[in-house]
């Protein structure tokens, strides 16, 4: 038996063995890829040649496997080519269907038009930052002279203050109301730096940057047509995008449900907006932009990178979320820095709550741009409060990395979003509960006091109308609507936003039905522009500095948009409901003196609302 084994079998080691299974087709493969033979190898020269020249089926085997050896290494040579390729058939085909789109419907296709440009803009940014980045440098480091930068830096405050004199006094020439924000600004600018923790050393490019980029995005926002028709438009898609949440929720809680009761229409979208949160965090997209607005803050502002990331990252996550994306350099941030990350994170809304913010019915494109421009105020402000006074460590970007969280795949990293968010959604369920059953125990027990000494109606709101108007006419609301945007503000800094933005629902509600404007002594809705105003006081965690300079630059900025009402053509049809334009129409036809109100728009009046001219 021994005499007819083969005669290789007898030189096989079983060491390999012994310290493992031994993969010999991949052993095979290495070694032919290397060039040389099995037969050859040290690592069996003890052992002997497993092959030799009286078993030649290995090198017949290395025959026929060249062609795919030769096959591997031409791909491993030519992979930046193959992926140029790739990436070359990819960008025809998507621009062959962007070009068939476009001819098709140029509307409908509109929004792939503007996020293709947005991306080959940044895409040809960073090309030309890596090619020419380093040849601007040296072109301009001759200019970097101390002198020359300080004089630059006086000439161009100087251009800024003398421009926004100017725009003040050609804006607000038809308009004088508008200068009460303004000076709303200013008051509050020197409140907080009568509580400044060292006054000397406050930078005032921080500050003035601070506001200066606020000003410019609200009036890039506000008084621009682009930039109200974008906002607008982004709003929008932002509510086609979470009606989507209807699908989940009804498939769990049913239909009726999910139209009827507020939980079950409302705390889904954060579950969803949650969930997607996380997946463009995998991805690197929330990074990649959060990167991009703290560079633009730090080159303007020239703060710190750990709180000017932390900042721009509040835009999309809440207070407690965003320090989490510099957690590993904390410890090393100065008290100045540790005062910018908590102002940020009161200053600004989570992204999830965003969504449910925008299904009470406010108005997205207010929503979006407040979250935005809380930012850069919220920095400038925290540095006037708290002046950088210490060495800072981290004064480039260079070094700070982004974590993109713990999840290992595009799934996990959903299902971990929509996981995280439960504790969200019952933290917002029960502060519900709890503080609207706290706000009717203080108002019944202050109506209880207020009975006895007779004052009637005495409440919460009443005392926050009374105390807050004051910062509600320097924000630039009209003296008639202080009272409840006062008593707003007042829900907000003392209960919190979720019930403060359900009350201003509530009031934009009774205005788009038509509801008389006062009942009794009771008002009944807000004007728009003090909706608007609302919109961006609410938008933040319960921040004291912040609200007032936001709204009274915005104060300044708004104008009324929309077209003009035919109140002849409206009133003078048949009008089945009462709306608000119905409303403004009627009061103008009950206080009109002229015959040009005729009787039949008179009568549709009087079926809506009661009136002395209707007797």
């Amino acid at each position: 038996m021994e005499g007819n084994s083969p005669k290789g079998r007898e030189f096989i080691s079983l060491t390999p063995v012994a310290n493992g299974l031994e993969n010999m087709g991949a052993e095979l493969l290495e070694s032919l890829e290397e060039g040389r033979t099995p037969g050859n190898d040290s690592s069996r020269a003890e052992g002997g040649d497993i092959w030799t020249e009286a078993n030649p089926e290995p090198l017949s085997g290395r025959r026929s496997l060249q062609p795919s050896l030769r096959a591997r290494r031409f791909c491993r040579e030519h992979t930046q080519l193959f992926r140029w390729i790739c990436t070359g058939l990819l960008c025809t085909a998507f621009a062959a269907f962007l070009l068939v789109a476009g001819l098709l419907d140029f509307q409908r296709a509109l929004a792939l038009f503007v996020l293709t440009g947005v991306v080959l803009a940044f895409l040809a940014h960073s090309l030309l930052k890596r090619l020419l980045g380093p040849k601007l440098l040296r072109c301009f480091k001759p200019l970097g002279h101390c002198r020359l930068n300080v004089w630059f830096e006086r000439t161009l405050a100087l251009a800024a203050f003398l421009g926004l004199v100017s725009w003040l006094v050609l804006d607000t020439s038809q308009r004088p109301e508008q200068l009460v924000s303004f000076a709303g600004i200013c008051v509050f600018i020197c409140l907080l730096f009568a509580c400044s923790k060292h006054h000397r050393t406050v930078s005032w490019r921080t500050v003035s940057w601070g506001l200066g980029l606020q000003f410019a995005l609200g009036l890039f926002v506000i008084r621009t047509e682009p930039g109200f028709i974008a906002f607008q438009w982004m709003g929008n898609q932002i509510q086609i995008f979470l009606s989507y949440t209807d699908v989940g929720s009804s498939f769990v809680f049913g239909e009726a449900m999910v139209k009827g009761v507020f939980a079950f229409q409302v705390l889904p979208i954060v579950i969803f907006f949650s969930c997607v949160m996380s997946v463009l965090y995998y991805v690197g997209l929330m990074q990649w932009v959060i990167q991009k607005i703290s560079w633009l803050m730090q080159a303007t502002m020239g703060t710190m990178a750990t709180e000017t990331l932390s900042v721009a990252g509040n835009i999309f996550v809440s207070q407690t979320e965003a320090p989490l994306l510099i957690r590993p350099y904390l410890a090393d941030m100065t008290r100045s820095e540790i005062h910018a990350v908590m102002t940020g994170g009161y200053a600004t809304i989570a992204g999830s709550l965003l969504g449910a913010y925008i299904s009470f019915g406010i108005d997205a494109a207010s929503l979006i741009a407040a979250s935005v421009m809380a930012a850069p105020c919220a920095l400038a402000l925290s540095k006037l409060v708290y002046p950088e006074v210490e060495e800072s460590k981290f004064r480039s970007l260079e070094g700070v990395k982004l974590t993109g969280g713990d999840a290992q795949n595009l799934l996990e990293a959903a299902s971990s979003g929509a996981a995280v968010s439960v504790k969200l959604v019952a933290n917002i369920g029960a502060n519900l509960i709890a503080f609207l059953a706290l706000l009717a125990f203080v108002n019944a027990a202050l109506s209880w006091l207020g009975a006895m000494v007779g004052v009637q109606e005495l409440s919460f709101q009443l005392i926050c109308s009374y105390v807050l108007r004051p910062v509600a006419f320097l924000m630039g609301v009209t003296w008639e609507d202080c009272p409840v945007v006062a008593e707003l503000l007042g829900i907000k800094l003392f209960l919190n936003e979720f019930v403060a933005y359900q009350g201003l629902s509530q009031y934009k509600q009774r205005r788009l039905a038509g509801v008389e404007e006062w009942v009794g002594t009771k008002k009944q809705w807000i004007s728009v522009r003090a909706e608007i105003l609302t919109t961006f006081a609410l938008c933040g965690f319960a921040n004291f500095s912040s609200i007032g300079i936001m709204l009274g630059g915005l104060r300044v900025l708004y104008v009324p948009r929309g077209a003009e009402v035919d109140c002849t053509s409206l009133l003078n049809t048949t009008v089945s409901s009462s709306s608000f334009e119905v409303y403004q129409c009627c009061c103008e036809a009950f206080q009109s003196t002229s015959a040009e109100v005729s009787r039949g728009a008179l009568d549709t009046c009087c079926r809506f609302y009661n009136h002395t001219t209707c007797a």
